[in-house]
Order: C-alpha cells, then structure tokens, then sequence
C-alpha cells in the first residue's frame, strides 16, 4: 500500500494523479491485479476521464458548479454541504485492473483527485493486489 499526498491549490480543483498511481503499480512489481485507488476524505473524491484535454474538466468542474451551488439552503453548518455532496455523488474510490505490469486505462483516461473544499493537502491511498 501507498499513500500519495497532493496540495491542492483552489477551492475546486481538479489534479492529475495518474503518473503517481503508475509508479505505485510499477514499484510494486505487480504484474496481473487490480489497483484500488481510495480518498479517505468526505469533501474529495477521485474519478477517472478524459486527461488530454484540459476542457474536459474545466467542463466538468462548470457542470458540478451548477448542478450542486456552493451556497444553498444546505441543512450543515459547517458551509461546506457542496462539497459532501459533491464527493458523495462522485465517489471516493475506483479500482483499475492491471495486466503486464500496466494500469488498463482507455487512451486518453486519466486519474484525478477532485477537491472541493479547498485548498488542502489530500491522501489518496493506493493498494495494488495481485492476481492469484
């Protein structure tokens, strides 16, 4: 098991972990598996899209902005109810098989850790298991 640290920089921001992940699997000499990739936090999350075109999150952040509004007659006094929302929505983990050494992502996926209550450092626990 890893566990990545990432400093996020905005209040919602979007990071490309896929090359830290790909060192994980590598380090781990693992060469048929599975990779599960965890955010133990409950105003973050973790999602896999496109990773080549930087609009594609710059639309996603947009879509998640007006789908769930950060002011809102939210219930939590904390302020920050669009974030859990927006996590809990997400999702706060993902597992990637992995054949011949490699993760099996699409062309052009990536891994991201979505923040949104930020900026914060964030773990992302990354556990790679072997097949049997």
């Amino acid at each position: 098991m890893a566990v990545i640290r990432v400093r996020t920089t905005k209040h919602t921001s979007f990071v490309n972990i896929t090359s830290q992940v790909r060192e994980v699997v590598k380090s781990s000499g693992v060469n048929s598996g599975i990779c599960v990739i965890y955010v133990p936090h409950t105003t973050a999350c973790v999602f896999i899209n496109e990773g080549a075109d930087p609009d594609v999150v710059k639309d996603i952040a947009y879509s998640v902005e007006k789908l769930i509004p950060w002011n809102d007659s939210y219930a939590h006094g904390e302020g920050n109810s669009a974030a859990h929302i927006r996590s809990a929505i997400i999702g706060n983990s993902r597992v990637i098989p992995i054949e011949n050494g490699e993760l099996l992502l699409g062309t052009w996926e990536s891994i991201f850790l979505a923040e949104f209550d930020g900026p914060r450092e964030r773990k992302v626990v990354v556990k790679v298991i072997k097949e049997e």
